[in-house]
């Protein structure tokens, strides 16, 4: 009987394992304040899936229904403890720490993987249209509504449309591919 080597098998799992998402830019080292009142660097990302976005607390349009759909991802990936959400306000003026901290609460989040970031409004607005690519914060009202995922490297690996289930579907099954690959 003749002997079959299973590289090939081997070799297409390990292929089948990566990611064929494509890498749409790098997110630079940053810092900011989050709703506890505490430094938040990057680095506290390094090495981790996340997804950010970027609203404000009294918004009267889009995002309690960006936060509702980031809740459903937090509660979707709970089997992977390190996945991590970030949300950064385009309204540090009125979005202290505490103003944070109380929409968090709103939305279940949980402290230990979603983040609510402030800080100051250049670095915000420089973070947002030079690193994520969604625009200028010059009118609130304005803002994207779209998620970005960023991958173990710091690497934006996705965008999607924040109030298109399928769009959070999609959203939901790259983080899984992200997390499974070698």
């Amino acid at each position: 009987m003749r002997r079959r080597s299973i590289l090939p098998v081997l070799a297409f799992a390990a292929c089948a394992r990566k990611s064929n998402l494509p890498e749409l830019g790098t997110i630079p080292p940053f810092e900011f304040t989050d709703q506890t009142g505490q430094r938040f660097s990057s680095e506290a990302l390094a090495g981790r899936i996340w997804v950010a976005d970027f609203f404000f607390t009294n918004c009267p349009g889009p995002c309690p229904r960006m936060s509702n759909q980031l809740k459903r991802v937090q509660t979707e990936t709970q089997p992977l403890p390190e996945v991590r959400l970030v949300s950064i306000t385009v309204d540090p003026d009125r979005d202290t720490p505490e103003a944070l901290a109380q929409y968090a609460r709103r939305f279940q989040a949980d402290p230990q993987r979603w983040f609510f970031l402030t800080g100051r409004k250049d670095r915000i607005s420089n973070l947002m249209s030079e690193s994520f690519y969604l625009g200028s914060m010059g009118d609130l009202q304005a803002h994207s509504t779209r998620f970005v995922l960023v991958d173990q490297e710091m690497k934006i690996r996705g965008f999607y449309d924040s109030f298109a289930a399928e769009s959070i579907n999609q959203l939901i099954e790259d983080i899984r591919s992200l997390h499974d690959r070698p």
